[in-house]
């Protein structure tokens, strides 16, 4: 993708036009977004480890890893969370479900 590519999107975005993005941009995001979380939630419980190693930290903190299952149930029971897995193929009906 080149820079005119990008003002065109986010040109068609601000005009509220639906932008597809590459998968890889949308990888990027959530990790990032799961890198933040993982340290707002870290520095909330006021820990300065989650039982992994601090580069393994880092790496998560920083977006620059994909965790594995094992590692999310890891993270979620020392950030004293859940770990919530949705499987996209299928459709799931209740309370509080796609609202």
């Amino acid at each position: 993708m080149n820079h005119s590519t990008w003002r065109t999107r986010r040109a068609r975005q601000l005009a509220g036009e639906t932008v597809e993005y590459d998968q890889e941009y949308v990888d990027a995001r959530l990790a990032g977004d799961l890198g933040q979380a993982v340290y707002d939630r870290r520095i909330e419980l006021g820990l300065s480890r989650t039982g992994m190693t601090q580069p393994q930290v880092s790496r998560m903190e920083g977006g620059d890893t994909v965790p594995t299952l094992p590692l999310l149930r890891r993270l979620a029971k020392a950030l004293d969370g859940t770990l919530c897995v949705l499987n996209p193929f299928r459709s799931v009906a209740g309370p509080g479900v796609g609202t």
